[in-house]
């Protein structure tokens, strides 16, 4: 399955992944916040979640007063999520859009979030750069980018085949979300297996859907960011965050203006 569709396709399941996907909401766009406001000064901020989802930052983030636009590639993920601000009073324009390809003009925004695992979809060395591209253009000068993937460094030396089920317990009982990994041969992209397994009148309605991902480790996307314009990543780690995943953040330069007498 693509990208595209393994999205469209988990976009009505997406929350039950979670324990309790609005808690978790509210926890991402504190941990995200204190980021944010660190770097560029109290808000809000003219925001853009380039990787929306279900809009798991973007609400969040909204909720704390930011001026916050979805993206998704995914138009059913992307639809889903101004539900979900809809749902909560929350203002949250979106629109289906690749990263490699934003709809916007430059400089449009103060901060771009890239969250929970979206860059590593992006297969190729080009595509990296092309996304990393984008995102760049769209920074208003001195804005920040906030990167979020799993800790690759660690995962690419174990190179795991499985990670821990998930559960959430909802009216009509428990929904249980785990993934089996299969690693390429070249040892740095794997394919994902994603199963979730529904109460259905006491027995389990069980949905599979699967992607793949290039498992960059977090110095070699630091270059990419380098190679792109960025100044120097500064990396944030969840114990100091509270954020589920490694941050990397970096702000696009203000160009230097050379005084005349």
């Amino acid at each position: 399955m693509n990208t595209r569709g393994f999205y469209d396709e988990l976009a009505d399941r997406y929350d039950l992944m979670y324990a309790d996907w609005d808690a978790s909401t509210t926890r991402q766009g504190r941990a995200l916040d204190a980021l944010l406001t660190t770097s560029l000064g109290p808000g809000p901020h003219t925001v853009l979640d380039d990787a929306c989802g279900i809009g798991t930052q973007a609400v969040g983030l909204a909720r704390l007063g930011h001026r916050v636009t979805g993206t998704d590639l995914s138009p059913r993920a992307a639809a889903r999520a101004a539900r979900e601000a809809a749902a909560r009073d929350l203002a949250l324009p979106v629109a289906a859009a690749d990263m490699r390809a934003l709809p916007f003009a430059d400089a449009s925004f103060d901060a771009v979030v890239c969250a929970d695992n979206a860059l590593p979809h992006l297969l190729t060395a080009e595509d990296v750069r092309a996304a990393l591209a984008e995102t760049r253009r769209v920074l208003r000068p001195g804005g920040l980018l906030l990167l979020s993937t799993r800790p690759y460094t660690a995962l690419r030396r174990i190179r795991p085949t499985s990670e821990a089920p998930h559960v959430h317990n909802g009216p009509d009982g428990r929904t249980i979300t785990f993934q089996l990994w299969h690693w390429h041969p070249d040892g740095e992209r794997y394919d994902v297996e994603l199963f979730q397994l529904l109460p259905s009148g006491g027995t389990w309605t069980t949905h599979t859907s699967g992607a793949t991902y290039w498992a960059l480790p977090e110095e070699e996307t630091a270059r990419y960011l380098r190679e792109a314009g960025f100044g120097e990543p500064v990396l944030h780690l969840p114990a100091a965050t509270g954020f589920h995943q490694p941050v990397l953040g970096a702000r696009r330069p203000v160009p230097h203006t050379r005084s005349t007498l």
